[in-house]
């Protein structure tokens, strides 16, 4: 992901713990851009692990939210909030996804969207790589190292 940074992609999730939080944290700490997009109004930090990230991504990133203050999580809430990670976004890369996950829901968006959709393969044991696996048998980019998305915008710009 250096490489990703490095070349001025901005990093779009969901503040969500696991996965989400650590793209967020490194595009930081590489001194890359990041965007968070939340379930609750801006004034709730939720999961409550993510809230110094959060606060810390409002005073010199981005978070963004469709709800005002005092909206408290909601469980449709979330993949409401998957719908403006994909049009903010050129890609979605999908890293873990089990069979049903937010992610998948972001990805299918994107697709909606006509935007690209790469996922990580991971070990056919582990049921957290089942929905990436999904996704590249369904026509998703393969992606086994960051050169592999570069590639991809290489090429798109070099046609258009």
């Amino acid at each position: 992901m250096p490489e990703l940074v490095k070349r001025g992609f901005v990093i779009v999730s969901g503040l969500a713990k696991g996965i989400d939080s650590f793209a967020h944290q490194f595009a930081i700490s590489n001194q890359g851009k990041t965007i968070g997009v939340v379930g609750t109004g801006l004034d709730i930090c939720y999961p409550k692990a993510s809230g110094n990230l959060q606060i810390e991504m409002s005073r010199q990133h981005l978070v963004l939210s469709e709800y005002p203050n005092g909206t408290s999580p909601a469980k449709f809430h979330f993949p409401m909030r998957n719908r403006i990670i994909a049009g903010l976004s050129s890609g979605v890369l999908v890293i873990e996804a089990k069979k049903r996950s937010g992610s998948l829901i972001t990805a299918q968006q994107a697709l909606e969207y006509g935007k690209d959709v790469f996922a990580v393969p991971g070990s056919i044991l582990n049921e957290r790589s089942s929905g990436c696996h999904q996704l590249i048998q369904d026509g998703a980019i393969c992606v086994e190292k960051p050169q592999d998305i570069l590639d991809s915008y290489d090429l798109w710009n070099k046609i258009h």
